[in-house]
């Protein structure tokens, strides 16, 4: 695939996470797609997997919007680095299998980091890394340093 069309596809998901749009967001991806991320134990290794991960994003900060601060992309991968912003009024799903929190009402600054490696004009595979314990401590669910 070109550079392009991996930037495009890329712009494509952002913009569905920016629409809250769960459908949308899957339709990058094949069905044997695999998402790995630092919050989560076991990887999502089905779409309706990831469809339930997205879903507990949009539950717990139904305005979250999403900025891409910086991307590298290449024939068949993107990196990225963003920040997103969002308030916790919904509740908060940490973990599959762990009850949810409830919402805090507070707004969040968040950062993190994405991979996603793309094949056939596909999303195969993605690797995100939010940063949890930021959002955590933002949220009061634990305490800042040095407080």
């Amino acid at each position: 695939m070109s550079v392009q069309e991996n930037l495009r596809l890329d712009e494509e998901e952002i913009a569905a996470w920016n629409a809250h749009d769960v459908e949308r967001a899957l339709a990058i991806f094949p069905d044997d797609v695999v998402w790995s991320d630092v919050s989560s134990p076991q990887p999502f290794h089905s779409k309706d997997a990831i469809g339930q991960y997205l879903h507990g994003w949009f539950s717990a900060f139904p305005d979250i919007k999403i900025t891409v601060k910086n991307r590298v992309i290449t024939e068949d991968q993107v990196a990225a680095e963003l920040e997103f912003v969002g308030t916790n009024s919904g509740p908060l799903q940490l973990a599959p299998g762990t009850p949810p929190i409830p919402a805090t009402n507070r707004t969040v600054h968040g950062k993190g980091t994405y991979f996603v490696r793309f094949k056939d004009g596909q999303a195969v595979e993605v690797r995100s890394y939010p940063d949890a314990a930021g959002m955590i401590m933002q949220l009061g669910l634990m305490p800042m340093p040095g407080s």
